[in-house]
């Protein structure tokens, strides 16, 4: 007679998870948030066809978006910390999906606007944990700058996809469906999420929970959230009230230091700053990154408003930019990273980012594709993929593991308020230029194109200052580092 059925039943193998599929999930939720801040750009003034927007109340269609996002990013990575960063991504991806599809069925102005707040709360819980989740899980040197590398294409290559994916998809199917496409993208992201992302420690996380520093949360985060606003609509006020409202984003940033350094449990510990690295390197960041804003934004309309390209031949155009990127980051960021070391490779993609913006300010009116745009295009797409993969390499080495989501929501909000800085100050200046030409009798599209070409140039200074900054703040050879009992 057989004992099997009295044994005891043999104990389930613990369960075993992919690093490598975990970084594909990881970043299917990153490049559904970064696809969905470009995507409407092209189909703006179909939106503003069908739901009557005016010039202005258009333009809240995108910073709907941008303003929770790039202000509730730090928050979320904190609480990422202390609930759990995959129970902040995962919580993410349904905020976001479940608002993509409200904005899909949009038929009124109104919902529109609210839904893509929403989308903005989801975007910034879902990416403000995904650099700490990343670098967790791959902790050695080589294969975590293969991971950066592989994370960095996939943004890149969001951003410069979402142009075109947006032109096709208004074109063809129209523009509720640049946000229906999320619905069965969030569904296998989330599924997926939940079963290949491993487990935080909740123990050790609802610990630390009771303890959140929850006034600092609200003084940064209205902090933060005003100071983008303030940018995103600098150009739509008074100077008076830009002035006043500025001055009270720098009073709650203050009140938040004070909290900060008196708080038993703080929320942002100001010894984090004390990392040459991290506080350099997110600076670099803000100026990289208004850098390429300005070449996608205002390169897409020269393209338009110049050379009379369409949507979809804008979308097109710009094609070559995440392919470049794409090889250059899966194929050679990471191991020149390995073999130079993250700031010469660092310094070699910001000097061709530069060249390009050069090249790019020249931008005539009987501009040749092939000739005016294409070359600074694969520039700027080379510098981008060498230089992005070292800059968040660097920044990440100057946190302590028990920060890396503050600091992975810090890094994306500095890249959120970079790119709308950018945006802001380098369209107002091309329109006053352009402006200023028209008032003087010029003619119009002379005028836009020298309008662009002063964006242009002053993106070049904006590149050329982001490459000294790293120079003298990330060269130094003993970087200062965060001491375990700062506070």
């Amino acid at each position: 007679m057989s004992t099997s059925a009295a044994s005891p039943a043999p104990a389930a193998p613990p369960r075993t998870y992919s690093r490598w599929a975990s970084l594909v999930v990881l970043c299917a939720g990153t490049l559904m948030t970064i696809l969905d801040g470009n995507v409407v750009t092209v189909a703006m003034p179909a939106v503003q066809r069908d739901l009557g927007f005016s010039a202005p109340g258009l333009a809240w269609v995108v910073n709907a978006y941008l303003i929770p996002f790039g202000g509730l990013l730090l928050l979320a990575g904190r609480l990422g910390d202390l609930i759990g960063r995959k129970r902040m991504f995962t919580a993410g991806l349904s905020v976001f999906t479940a608002a993509s599809v409200l904005c899909g069925v949009a038929d009124d102005r109104a919902v529109l606007v609210a839904a893509r707040a929403v989308q903005g709360v989801g975007g910034a819980m879902t990416s403000a944990v995904v650099l700490g989740m990343l670098v967790a899980l791959f902790p050695e040197g080589r294969e975590q700058a293969r991971a950066i590398a592989v994370f960095s294409a996939v943004g890149a290559a969001g951003g410069a996809l979402g142009t075109f994916l947006g032109g096709a998809l208004t074109q063809t199917l129209g523009w509720h469906w640049i946000f229906l496409i999320n619905l069965p993208i969030g569904i296998v992201a989330l599924v997926a999420a939940v079963r290949v992302l491993a487990p935080d420690r909740p123990d050790a996380a609802a610990g630390s929970a009771r303890g959140a520093d929850h006034l600092g949360a609200a003084l940064v985060t209205g902090a933060l959230m005003l100071t983008v606003y303030v940018i995103v609509g600098s150009g739509e006020r008074s100077p008076g009230r830009t002035l006043s409202l500025s001055a009270l984003a720098v009073t709650l940033f203050v009140a938040f230091a004070l909290r900060q350094s008196r708080a038993a449990r703080p929320l942002l510990r100001l010894g984090l700053f004390r990392s040459r690295l991290l506080s350099g390197a997110n600076v670099v960041q803000i100026l990289m990154v208004a850098t390429m804003y300005g070449f996608q934004f205002i390169g897409a309309l020269y393209l338009q408003r110049v050379l009379g390209y369409g949507e979809l031949a804008t979308g097109m155009a710009f094609l070559p930019a995440p392919v470049a990127i794409g090889v250059l980051m899966l194929g050679l960021s990471a191991r020149a990273i390995g073999r130079f070391g993250a700031y010469r490779v660092l310094l070699s993609g910001l000097a061709l980012i530069v060249a390009g913006m050069a090249l790019l300010s020249r931008a005539p009116v009987e501009g040749v594709y092939a000739v005016d745009v294409l070359p600074p295009m694969l520039l700027l797409a080379a510098g981008f993929a060498a230089a992005m993969p070292a800059l968040t390499g660097l920044a990440m080495a100057g946190a302590r593991e028990e920060d890396a989501g503050l600091a992975s929501g810090l890094f994306n909000t500095t890249q959120v308020v970079g790119g709308a800085l950018g945006l802001a100050v380098l369209s107002v200046l091309a329109a006053s230029r352009t402006d200023g030409l028209l008032d003087g009798g010029g003619e119009s599209v002379p005028a836009i194109a020298e309008g662009y070409q002063l964006a242009f140039r002053v993106a070049t200074a904006v590149a050329v200052a982001a490459f000294v900054l790293a120079a003298v703040v990330l060269g130094a050879r003993r970087p200062v580092r965060v001491r375990p009992e700062a506070g």
